[in-house]
Formats: C-alpha cells, structure tokens, sequence
C-alpha cells in the first residue's frame, strides 16, 4: 500500500508540473515544454514500469495467463482475436510462454493512451491525472487488462466525437474491439450523447427507460445472444454500483451548479456591454465572434459529458440486472476525469473554485483510501504488489491438472 501511495503522490505532483495548454505557439523549445516533457516521460515510465513488472498482481492475472496457454495450444478461449494474434505472436518470437511480455504490451498501450487522452483533452491535466490516480483507473488496469485497454481507447476516441470525425471515431473503436467487444458499445452510446437532445427527446428517451423494468427477460436474452460465453454462468447475476450512482448524481448536481453560474454570469456581462457604445464597432464584432465560438465549443463538450453521465446514471439505476453492468457504465463514467476539471475551470467566481477545488480533492483522497482499503479483497487483489524479480507464478489451472 505504501508504494502505491508514493506511486501516486509522485506522479501527482509531476503532473502538477505540466501545462497542456502553453501560451507559446512557436516551434522553439521553451522551458515548460521542457518540463512537459520530462514530467510526461517520468510520468510514463513509472507507472508502465510499475504495472510491467508486476506478477500475479490483478483479480484475474492467473486467469489470463491460463488463456494465453489455451491459445498457444490451439484450444478455444472466450477472448477476441486481437487478444489471440498478440498472445501467438509474441510468445512465437519469444520461442516460449512469455506472458510477462505481453502483460507489459498491454500496459505500454493502456498508459500511452490514457496519458494521451488526458494531455490532449483536459483543460488542466494536473488535476485530470490527479483524478485518474485517485479514482482507481491506473490501478484498475492491472486486472481485466483487454477492458481497460478498451476504456483508454474510448477515452481518447471522444475527442473525435467532439470534433465529428466520425471516421476515425469507428475506425480506432472497431480496432479497439478486436481486444475487448464491449467496446462496439460506445458507438451507438457516444453518438447519442453528442446530440442536441430536446425537451420532448429526452421525455421520450425517459419512457424508453421504463422498459428495462418490465422487459427484463427480452434485454437478458439480447445479452446472451452478443455474448454466448455468458449463458448459465454467474456473469448473469447482474448487480449495480451504490458508489458509481453517487459519483454521477454528484458530477450532474455539480454540473448543474456551474451551469446556472454561467448563465448568470453571461446575463450580467452582456448587461454591461450594452452599456458600451463608444467602442469599436468592428473590433467588438471579431471579439463576439470568437466568443461565440469558444462558447459553442463549451456548450458541446458540456452537454456530450452531461449526457454520459445521465447514461451511467440510468444504466446503474435501471438496468442493474444485466450482467456486467459497470463496464458498460465506465465507458461513460470515465468522462468524469475531463468534465470535472472542465466545470471547476468554468466556475465564474473565484472563491467558490477554490471551496469547490477543495470538496473534490477531499473527496478524491476519500475514494482513494477506500479502494485502497478493498485492494487485497477478492474482485479487485492489486495487494500485495509481487514483481517477478522476487517471485514465482503460481501454478495456473493446465499445471494442476
């Protein structure tokens, strides 16, 4: 536990140090692009370092390695093909079983992206990183590591979605789902969450979500007939996230807040220009125009992360019978690392940023000491931490039998 805690106070107060939006347009290499990327750079290595090195750390470590036999043997596994023709390729070039290797693959491209992601779309990427370490994400990535390979991909796919690029959005999804198929979720999921959803829309969607108390039996059924695997095993047994409900009605009510403020804000400002008739009629046109923009760009990520979050909302509230409910809901849950920072920068005045600052880096450290506190619990096992330069794999279930 100790080294996780340095783990994360070291990489926070690196990330403290970088700034992913300088001022400096120019191609010369200033001090804070400097420092950007020194501190990326360490950032990177410790906690890919940290995750390669590890053995038999992760709720399901031993399961993956039992799989990575099975396909080296020919045998039939339940995972997808991108998983297989990584697995066959390294260990053919290894010459034997080298799941170390491919365990540290996966944890090069899950921190690559994920650190991408919060760098490029992150209006403070000190605080994003803070909330990523604190919330459990980095650490999560030990266990079930074809699932958040998939959410660092669905993280960073949503600046596409932003951006309506909607080919390189399905392009980098559909190649993300040759690792883990949930990830074909986002598709339909994003692309209602970036519309501009009306009041009777959302009544309607609102009477949709009744079906999934009445229809229980007919979605169940759609489950299995995507995931045959799951048929007659416990992942049917469903079950839903107290914490991840709290978590989304905290974010929406936060959101809300920042939102009325803004309005508010926005009404007295434009009371104030009225008032001013001896400007420049042409310079406050081009000023206008930029702000429009800038304002239109705001209002879009805000309504894309506010819709997310409503659907993680109402997955967890209404669909709690479905297997595996929270891995479709983190898909949309994961937006919070960029909305939060996003809200807390768009807070008008600056007193109340700063009480605001201070309730989520409380309630962040929290979350933190709890997971922690569950981290040698069956489900999640990141503790103790095991490095293959001290230890031996278990045996896995092929070497029992």
């Amino acid at each position: 536990m100790i080294l996780y805690i340095t783990v994360a106070v070291v990489t926070a107060l690196l990330a403290s140090l970088v700034d992913n939006h300088p001022t400096e347009k120019s191609h010369t290499i200033t001090r804070q692009k400097l420092a950007n990327r020194v501190c990326l750079t360490a950032i990177f290595l410790i906690l890919f370092l940290l995750s390669a090195c590890r053995l038999n750390v992760g709720n399901d470590y031993a399961k993956y390695v039992e799989f990575m036999h099975l396909v080296n043997c020919n045998a039939y596994v339940p995972t997808e093909i991108g998983f297989n023709l990584l697995v066959k390729l390294i260990y053919g070039l290894s010459g034997y079983e080298n799941f170390l290797l491919v365990f540290a693959f996966y944890s090069f491209v899950t921190v690559l992206f994920f650190l991408l992601a919060m760098y490029g779309q992150s209006d403070e990427f000190g605080l994003t990183f803070f909330l990523f370490m604190t919330l459990g994400y980095y650490f999560q990535t030990f266990s079930t590591v074809r699932y958040y390979l998939a959410l660092a991909l669905a993280l960073y796919s949503m600046k596409f979605v932003l951006k309506r690029q909607w080919g390189r959005f399905v392009v980098l999804v559909l190649l993300g789902a040759t690792f883990h198929k949930s990830l074909l979720v986002v598709i339909p999921l994003y692309f209602l969450a970036s519309l501009s959803w009306k009041k009777w829309q959302l009544a309607i969607a609102a009477v949709f979500c009744t079906t999934f108390l009445f229809l229980q039996d007919f979605y169940l059924k759609l489950v299995v007939f995507l995931y045959p695997t799951y048929e007659d095993t416990e992942y049917l047994e469903g079950g839903t996230s107290y914490i991840s409900i709290l978590r989304c009605a905290a974010v929406l009510g936060f959101a809300g807040i920042v939102y009325l403020m803004r309005r508010r804000e926005d009404s007295s400002r434009n009371g104030a220009d009225i008032e001013k008739s001896c400007n420049d009629e042409a310079g406050i046109n081009g000023e206008k125009n930029v702000t429009n923009i800038e304002e239109e760009v705001w209002n879009r990520r805000f309504w894309f992360y506010t819709y997310l979050n409503l659907g993680a909302l109402v997955l967890y509230v209404f669909c709690s019978f479905l297997p595996i409910i929270s891995r479709i809901g983190y898909y949309l849950m994961v937006s919070q690392i960029l909305f939060l920072p996003m809200l807390l920068k768009a807070v008008p005045d600056k007193k109340w940023r700063r009480v605001f600052r201070a309730g989520l880096l409380l309630a962040a450290v929290a979350y933190f000491a709890m997971y922690l506190k569950k981290g040698a619990n069956d489900g999640v096992l990141i503790l103790p931490y095991k490095t293959f330069f001290f230890h031996d794999m278990v045996n896995i279930l092929s070497d029992v039998n």
